[in-house]
C-alpha cells in the first residue's frame, strides 16, 4: 500500500511562491510517475505537473514559466515550486503517484491566494 503525505500549503499574496511537498511510502518510489492535481472550488480537478521516473516534466499551460515540478528518490519526495502565485491558483493540491495502472492519491494541501 502506498501513502502519499502533501505539505506545504497556505495563504500567500498575488506574486508570492510556495512550496508543496508530496512524500511517499512504499517501494518502486523511483519508478513512479509523480503527478500534481488542483481542484478549485466549484471546478473539477485538473492536472497541473508531472514528472516521470526518467525526469521529463510537463505543465499544464496555465502553470509553465511559473511552477516547477522535481522529484528526490532518496526521500521519496516529490515536490511543487510556485511562484508568481495568481489568485485563479486558489485551491486543494492533491499529490498523484502512478505505476502500472495504479493511482494513488494523498488527501490534499490547500493554497489561498489572495491580498
Amino acid at each position: 500500500q502506498v501513502q502519499l503525505v502533501e505539505s506545504g500549503g497556505g495563504s500567500v499574496q498575488p506574486g508570492g511562491s510556495l512550496r508543496l511537498s508530496c512524500v511517499g511510502s512504499g517501494n518502486f518510489f523511483s519508478s513512479r510517475t509523480m503527478r500534481w492535481h488542483r481542484q478549485a472550488p466549484g471546478k473539477e480537478r485538473e492536472l497541473v505537473a508531472e514528472i516521470t521516473p526518467g525526469g521529463s516534466t510537463n505543465y499544464a499551460d496555465s502553470v509553465k514559466g511559473r511552477f516547477t515540478i522535481s522529484r528526490d528518490n532518496a526521500k521519496k519526495t516529490a515536490y511543487l515550486q510556485m511562484s508568481s502565485l495568481k489568485p485563479e491558483d486558489t485551491g486543494t493540491y492533491f499529490c498523484n503517484s502512478w505505476r502500472a495502472g495504479i493511482d494513488y492519491w494523498g488527501k490534499g494541501t490547500l493554497v489561498t491566494v489572495s491580498s
